[in-house]
């Protein structure tokens, strides 16, 4: 498919012009962690975010639990020396018990976290700055109110949450606006078309989506013998999307993403990514490239226009 300017949209209204498809540093935090994707190889990650960059893309979205901060430092390396910096979203909230994660949104540990962040990020500000998960659930009152404490303070320029339910985030709007949610979406998870999405859309908050091919799943290169070959400590091996008997049926709708793409010349990863962007409450998809072969193969999701025809194949299965 032919390279193409990428268009952006404002995020909500921050007033932040991103690109349609971001570039997300889950998997670039690499092992040693609950939630790791595996092994994953610092220079391939510096390589794949600067050529990210090279196309266009203009943001970055990270958190400090990915890796346990390997993800940030990453990140911060990635954009030593560079003449202008995309923009820098990352997330707090999520912290290191041992071998689990637990969830900590009291104030003095979020200041700590956005502390450690910006020196392992290499900035002055974070430009987004998001509550990674409402956990525990009582907290969110005094997490969100420490986001707009360092907002306030310049040490952020714009906050957000993600993984929030709508009575969630109306719980949040008297303390300070909510400038951005980042939900999951996909083919494959579409429970926030409902009415998170709607209510983002009337409320005007900024929505980026996070895992639009469902965590590789929707790739057209994920198969039953590459899923049983993953690392022993990728965490997808213990995803219900990867086994039986979902994994078959998601399997079944990779092959109508790849009817779809090879019509428009395009991936089965782009196609899916153009789904999500087809949602008029969606400003903006994550797409968590690992090697920069992989965002020439998935960035035409950012422009590729949808038809009825190919919705239809891909919704209905006709």
């Amino acid at each position: 498919m032919q390279q193409q300017q990428l268009e952006t949209a404002e995020l909500g209204r921050t007033g932040l012009e991103i690109t349609r498809v971001g570039l997300g540093a889950w998997a670039i935090g690499g092992s040693g962690w609950p939630f790791a994707w595996g092994p994953q190889d610092d220079e391939d990650s510096i390589a794949t975010i600067r050529h990210a960059l090279a196309r266009g893309v203009n943001w970055i979205d990270t958190a400090a639990v990915y890796g346990f901060g390997h993800s940030e430092s990453v990140v911060g390396q990635a954009l030593e020396g560079l003449a202008e910096r995309p923009y820098v979203f990352t997330k707090a909230g999520r912290v290191s018990a041992g071998d689990r994660l637990a969830g900590n949104l009291k104030r003095d540990s979020i200041r700590r976290e956005a502390e450690a962040s910006l020196v392992r990020l290499g900035i002055d500000a974070i430009d987004l700055y998001q509550i990674h998960w409402p956990i525990p659930d009582e907290d969110i009152e005094e997490g969100w109110a420490a986001l707009a404490e360092l907002k306030e303070e310049g040490l952020v320029r714009h906050i957000g949450v993600s993984n929030f339910d709508v009575g969630q985030l109306r719980r949040l709007q008297p303390i300070a606006p909510v400038e951005t949610m980042q939900p999951p979406y996909s083919l494959v998870v579409r429970g926030v078309e409902e009415e998170l999405l709607p209510y983002a859309e009337r409320e005007g908050i900024g929505v980026i989506v996070y895992a639009p091919m469902s965590s590789g799943l929707l790739t057209g290169k994920m198969t039953a013998e590459r899923i049983a070959g993953l690392p022993d400590d990728d965490w997808r091996k213990r995803d219900q999307r990867f086994v039986e008997p979902q994994l078959s049926h998601n399997l079944a709708l990779v092959e109508r993403l790849r009817a779809v793409g090879d019509r428009l010349g395009a991936t089965p990863g782009a196609v899916a990514v153009a789904w999500t962007l087809r949602h008029a409450a969606v400003d903006a998809a994550i797409v968590g490239f690992r090697r920069p072969g992989q965002v020439d193969e998935i960035l035409p999701g950012a422009w590729i226009e949808l038809g009825d025809d190919e919705l239809a194949t891909l919704e209905d299965g006709e």
